[in-house]
């Protein structure tokens, strides 16, 4: 199956302000969907880069097959361990085993009326 890439980049990974706009329940977070396609699950390695400290890299998120998995980036659970600084540049590596599609979305909540972004991810 050719679906997808192995090789993903999210270069504007900025973690917004956490605060909920009121009476609506949102909160300022970032996520990264991961789709996979395959009839065998997906080994994606997650590389973070900063400005002003060195990389983290392969962090291990499993996606089943046939299957999409949604990562909170303000979650370090979700993103082993790692723990991402609100309003502070990274970028994403990310690289698979087998090809997915990769999406990223924003939430930003500094004003009522708030913002989305969704966008793909660069592919190789």
């Amino acid at each position: 199956m050719r679906n997808g890439k192995k090789n993903w980049y999210v270069v504007d990974g900025y973690l917004p302000f956490a605060g909920a706009v009121m009476d609506a329940g949102f909160q300022g977070h970032e996520a990264i969907m991961l789709l996979n396609c395959n009839h065998e699950g997906a080994q994606v390695l997650f590389d973070f880069y900063f400005e002003d400290r060195d990389p983290v890299k392969g962090v291990l998120i499993e996606v089943g097959a046939e299957r999409v998995k949604c990562v909170r980036m303000d979650r370090p659970e979700e993103i082993g361990g790692v723990r991402l600084q609100r309003q502070q540049q990274y970028s994403l590596r990310i690289r698979s085993n087998v090809n997915i599609v990769v999406q990223y979305g924003r939430m930003d909540v500094a004003q009522p009326n708030l913002a989305y972004i969704g966008a793909m991810g660069y592919a190789e």
